[in-house]
Parts: structure tokens; C-alpha cells; sequence
């Protein structure tokens, strides 16, 4: 698609779809850990769990919200208000990504949609990856999986990649870690396994909740139940979104829960391998 065809099509998205809005609270350009080559990750905010070890809470809520920030220059104290959000509309979500279109092209690489929850601002998710399908840009979704199934079904048309996180396979374990059933989740995964999407397994290791050999058996007896082996990245806990959690006045769950050791990490890596399934540690 050469310049020309860039401004047409950007022309009648803002002729017929000037309506449809976004709110997102961040965008990271070449991205290399969001799926195939060099990419572009947008973060949609909002999401319907509550996972106790978010490293975004700020994610959470999809209204955009100011807070006091402080910093420390030279001994003096500073304050000011930062804004978590910003509404976008489809013009400038997809003219930024035309710009990174050249890396796209070079790597095999692509955008990808995170959150939060990206399939909870579904109308805007759909029109993004419905117009980038006709730039032929490559498109992933990294979802909670809870959604409707016919949601699910609908991105799963214009979709090339879903990152599909996988938490806790007992449902009581997963209500209680994450605040939602599990059971809409698991179906949902079935569902885009038979409609024969390409599917990236996202497990967080989480010690003491999630990394249990009866966590990980159950894990390994559902997938190799899809009819295909997916491959399964291992994202192990750590520390980094701490400090948010007293920023924005939310509960902070995991004190005394420490990183997992290298060799726990090793030991949950060759039980899928013998599976047969192939992984990577980090996304």
C-alpha cells in the first residue's frame, strides 16, 4: 500500500467512523516480546479481573482518572497531576501505526492489542483490527479470555494472533486469585482452537498460588486436550508494579510472595516440554 492508498483509506475512516473512540493508557513502539517481530502494543484499559499480581492496576478501571504525582529534584519536593488515559480516536490510532510500518514490514511484526482487556472495549477493538486487516497489518489480541463467545468469535475473524493467558485451572483458586469464574475462559480457548486461530499460551508464575505440580498437571492435560499444541511462554512474577498499588490506592496482595528461583522456573519448563510442548521463559 503506497502513500496515496495510506491517505484514502485514513480519509474514509474518518468519514465513516469518526465516532468510534478508544480509551488507551499506553503505547509502546518496537515492542519485541508482544508476539512476532518488531510491534507495536497498545493498551486498552479496562478489565474485569483483578488479578492480585497485576503489574498495571491503573489498567483496571476504563475511565481515565488524574492523581498526584511527587518527585524529588535536588532536595526539593515537586508536585504535579499526571492523567492514566487518553481517548483515541481511529485516525490517529491507525496513522501511528502507519508510521511503524516500515519496522512491521522489516520484522514480521505487527500491532498487538493488550489491556487491561482489550475485547472489553469490543467496538473499537473490532473497527482497529477490521482496518488493519485491510492495511495487512499482522494483528494480535493478548486477552484475560473473558468474554462473551460471541465476542470471542467475532475478533477471532479479523484477528492473525491471540495471546491467551492461562492462570489457574480450579475454578475456586481462580475466582479467589483473579475475582471471575475460569469456565467462560476455558471455553473461550476451545472455541478459537476450533475455529483454527494460532494461539500463544501466556502462563504467569506465581509462587505459592499458581505454580503448584497440580496447577501445572491440569494446565497440561487441558491443552494437549486442543487439536493443536500451542506454544506456551512462562511470564515469572516479579516486583516491578509494587509502588502503583499505594499511588492509586489499591490493596497491594502479594506481600512476602518473592520471585520465582531459576531452577523452579526450569523445573515447570521441562514438565511441558516432556509434553511435548514448546517454551519459551518471558513473553
Amino acid at each position: 500500500m503506497n502513500i496515496s492508498d495510506n491517505t484514502t483509506a485514513l480519509s474514509s475512516v474518518s468519514r465513516g467512523k469518526k465516532g468510534v473512540e478508544g480509551v488507551i493508557f499506553d503505547i509502546k513502539h518496537y515492542a519485541i516480546h508482544d508476539g512476532p517481530g518488531i510491534r507495536q502494543t497498545v493498551f486498552l484499559k479496562g478489565c474485569p479481573l483483578s488479578c492480585w499480581w497485576c503489574h498495571n492496576p491503573e489498567s483496571r478501571d476504563k475511565e481515565i482518572f488524574t492523581y498526584e504525582k511527587q518527585e524529588t529534584i535536588d532536595g526539593r519536593k515537586l508536585y504535579y497531576t499526571e492523567t492514566v488515559g487518553k481517548n483515541y480516536g481511529m485516525v490517529e490510532l491507525l496513522s501511528g501505526l502507519e508510521k511503524d510500518r516500515i519496522f512491521f514490514e522489516e520484522s514480521g511484526g505487527g500491532v498487538t492489542f493488550s489491556g487491561g482487556e482489550p475485547l472489553l472495549q469490543a467496538d473499537f477493538l473490532l473497527e482497529a483490527l477490521r482496518q488493519c486487516r485491510q492495511r495487512e497489518i499482522h494483528t494480535c489480541v493478548d486477552t484475560t479470555g473473558f468474554v462473551s463467545s460471541s465476542r470471542m468469535e467475532e475478533a477471532a475473524r479479523h484477528t492473525d494472533l491471540f495471546l491467551y493467558d492461562l492462570k489457574v485451572m480450579d475454578d475456586r483458586l481462580h475466582q479467589k486469585y483473579t475475582g471471575v469464574s475460569n469456565v467462560q475462559i476455558l471455553d473461550n480457548l476451545q472455541l478459537i482452537d476450533s475455529l483454527g486461530k494460532e494461539v500463544w499460551i501466556r502462563y504467569p508464575l506465581i509462587p505459592g498460588l499458581n505454580d503448584d505440580e497440580n496447577n501445572v498437571f491440569r494446565m497440561l492435560d487441558f491443552l494437549t486436550r486442543l487439536t493443536r499444541k500451542p506454544p506456551v511462554q512462562l511470564l515469572t512474577y516479579h516486583k516491578i508494579g509494587k509502588h502503583k498499588y499505594s499511588r492509586f490506592g489499591i490493596p497491594y496482595k502479594m506481600k512476602g510472595v518473592e520471585e520465582p528461583s531459576p531452577e523452579e522456573i526450569e523445573n515447570i519448563k521441562k514438565h511441558f516440554e516432556d509434553a511435548g510442548f514448546e517454551v519459551s521463559i518471558g513473553g
